[in-house]
């Protein structure tokens, strides 16, 4: 059973994530931007975020082979390198360790992602965590089944 609804309880902080999540949306690839969603949210734990965008990716074009596959990203072949790069940055920044990010999983997204996009990528990864951590935590209700 939901706990409470942040958008009711506390308005103007749930305007605030949203104002994040509009930014990211508006500066992120579509594509990259529900992998990496979907990513964080499984690793998470969040079944509403993982239900919503994996169902908005699948919306939007995204095959269920990858869908599927991002629980298991490095095994699988149908990522690309900015693709993988995200997905790993993603596993960093949302397992953040007393080491926060490594070198090499750094490394590898500024390889292929320039700056500013290394940086809002880095910003949606972080939105996103945050709507987890709200999701989780409040037991917000998935929609019912269509």
């Amino acid at each position: 059973m939901q706990r409470l609804n942040i958008a009711e309880v506390a308005p103007q902080a749930f305007q605030s994530v949203l104002g994040l999540e509009k930014y990211v949306r508006a500066n992120v690839d579509h594509t990259v931007l529900e992998l990496v969603k979907l990513r964080a949210s499984v690793l998470n734990g969040c079944a509403y975020c993982v239900d919503m965008h994996s169902r908005e990716a699948a919306e939007a074009g995204e095959s269920h082979r990858r869908l599927f596959a991002v629980a298991a990203w490095r095994e699988a072949p149908f990522f690309d390198e900015r693709e993988r790069a995200a997905l790993a940055l993603t596993d960093a920044v949302t397992r953040l360790g007393e080491h926060g990010v490594p070198d090499d999983v750094w490394a590898a997204a500024a390889k292929v992602w320039p700056e500013k996009a290394l940086a809002d990528l880095v910003l949606a990864i972080a939105t996103i965590n945050v709507w987890n951590r709200i999701a989780v935590t409040f037991r917000t209700e998935l929609p019912s089944q269509e």
